[in-house]
């Protein structure tokens, strides 16, 4: 299963966090806004982005934007690719879909 989010294929995607893995890469939170579309509710990146995800301190912006409190998880792994390669990839899923939390 995968979304294709500012031409980056992104795994999920997922209902849970348990899905995701602790490695490198870009994850965006979304909400369905309807049987197969999504709106992107932030974007970010990390080391580890499993953990990076579970103790976002952005959450209660994630909960505020939930289309029926629903969330779902995203990521886009990048083996190899250090952090300023993920923030390149983070902005230009940001400049695309302008989530609601997070800044640019």
């Amino acid at each position: 299963m995968s979304i294709t989010l500012a031409g980056y294929k992104f795994n999920g995607p997922f209902k849970s966090t348990s899905s995701l893995e602790d490695k490198s890469g870009v994850y965006a939170i979304l909400t369905p806004t309807n049987a197969s579309r999504y709106k992107v509710v932030d974007v970010g990146e990390s080391a580890t982005v499993k953990s990076r995800v579970e103790n976002h301190d952005r959450k209660s912006c994630w909960q505020r934007n939930a289309s029926s409190g629903r969330l779902y998880y995203a990521v886009h792994y990048t083996p190899g690719l250090h952090q300023a390669g993920r923030k390149t990839i983070e902005q230009k899923v940001r400049q695309q879909y302008n989530p609601p939390c997070g800044s640019q």
